[in-house]
């Protein structure tokens, strides 16, 4: 089937160029015109097999039979685009679409070379009369303002397409990327007022102002606009996000945690905002503890979270600032949310049991992860620690040595094993042994 529409396309391309050749040339130069469909014929099929400079010699044939074919022209474009002669490319293209400004897919093949060349300043001139064809290609144009660093005509045809075709998360970063800069915030205020009196139902307005009014400090319209948010939409829980920054800056503790249960609850709102929100509590009750209780309700939002193990995050925040009590809570809390163990949340759990001296927990929790991964050498390490904690030599020695099999490639927890077997070996007597495996675990890090 595929076959049979190539050949269909083949003999539709020759057959088009054909009548632009025998609207180009007399009557009587019928061979002329033979000349060329073979010559023509021949191109496509060298192209077709990727012999690219074969087609391009058989089209020169063609375009000093039909210099003025558009068709030739076209062809060349792309043959010479393949072998990336970018220059010969442009030019054929640009020659075609001289011969026929009516075809679109001229102008495309120029743009094709600006795009794999990035040349994005000319790229903006082929896509402006690639837009009077298609005002699709008003999508790449905000991508070339982008890349041409030209943000004010970026911002300015963002906002059109946003209100006439919606918006996108590609346009959306732009925007983010050019708000970033404080010259262009007070232009979108304008726009994003405009916005509002026109849709006054449209939440995304209200919470995007009230962003920008926050970036400039200027807490009084951010105020007003929330109030005028509320009137017109007073069940909005995005004004709720906004609203929460404000109240961390003011550091008003029970409003910020109404905010945070408000947005966490949401079906409305996404989960990247959820995650960003969670992030600054996090660190606020860092600061405020007596809102602890809060952090740990807030959690609970995220059961159901496929992506991202909030508590386990959490945790290991806690685990590099070495409060190991609350790093322990977290990361109990990751293991209850979690259907299957996780050997990563488990290393690091046993870690900061052993670093907060709760031996008798890493022992047992260690022993128990062993029935699940019996290959995985942390757990007989971290089994073997316990046990020789708790001065069951004997225990200590036996799993140590059955763990250190499953050893490859990771010389600091060779190291830890070795020692561990020293000291396993001191507590039953044997110094001959407790020697050398202290010395086994000098000469490793002397490496």
């Amino acid at each position: 089937m595929k076959k049979k529409s190539l050949l269909n396309l083949v003999l539709l391309v020759i057959s088009n160029a054909s009548v632009l050749l025998a609207q180009a040339q007399p009557a009587n130069t019928e061979s002329e015109s033979t000349k060329f469909q073979d010559y023509f014929y021949e191109s496509l099929k060298q192209k077709g097999i990727e012999n690219y400079d074969k087609a391009i010699v058989s089209l020169k044939q063609c375009l000093k039979i039909a210099p003025e074919n558009a068709t030739v022209h076209f062809e060349l474009g792309k043959n010479y685009l393949a072998l990336k002669q970018y220059r010969d490319a442009y030019f054929s293209f640009e020659q075609a679409a001289k011969i026929d400004p009516t075809n679109k897919w001229f102008f495309v093949g120029m743009y094709d070379v600006d795009y794999a060349t990035k040349d994005f300043r000319n790229g903006i001139i082929t896509v402006n009369k690639l837009i009077t064809f298609d005002p699709k290609f008003k999508e790449d144009l905000t991508s070339l303002y982008m890349n041409t660093e030209q943000f004010d005509k970026a911002l300015a045809l963002i906002n059109e397409l946003n209100e006439t075709v919606g918006s996108t998360d590609r346009r959306d970063n732009y925007k983010m990327q050019i708000l970033s800069q404080p010259k262009y915030q007070s232009s979108e205020i304008e726009n994003l007022e405009a916005l509002i009196a026109k849709y006054p139902k449209e939440e995304a307005n209200y919470t995007a102002l009230i962003y920008l009014y926050s970036k400039v400090d200027d807490i009084a319209k951010v105020e007003a606009t929330v109030k005028k948010l509320e009137k017109e939409i007073p069940e909005s829980e995005w004004a709720q996000v906004s609203l929460f920054k404000m109240y961390l800056d003011q550091n008003n503790g029970p409003k910020v945690v109404k905010a945070v249960h408000t947005v966490l609850a949401s079906m409305q709102i996404d989960n990247k905002i959820k995650h960003r929100i969670m992030n600054e509590f996090l660190l606020y009750v860092d600061k405020n503890t007596q809102y602890s209780a809060e952090l740990d309700k807030a959690i609970d939002y995220f059961d159901h979270d496929k992506e991202i193990n909030v508590a386990f995050e959490i945790g290991k925040f806690y685990h590099n600032k070495k409060e190991w009590a609350k790093a322990i809570a977290m990361y109990e809390k990751a293991k209850s949310k979690s259907e299957v163990a996780q050997v990563d949340v488990n290393i690091l759990l046993l870690q900061a049991y052993t670093e907060n001296k709760e031996f008798k927990k890493v022992m047992e929790t260690a022993e128990e992860l062993l029935s699940l991964f019996p290959s995985q050498p942390q757990f007989y390490y971290y089994a073997g620690l316990g046990y020789n904690q708790l001065t069951q030599f004997k225990k200590a020695k036996d799993v140590l040595e059955s763990g250190i099999d499953f050893l490859i490639d990771n010389k600091p927890l060779e190291v830890n094993f070795n020692i561990q077997l020293g000291e396993a070996y001191n507590g039953l007597g044997d110094l001959k042994k407790k020697e050398f495996y202290f010395n086994k675990a000098n000469e490793l890090l002397k490496k």
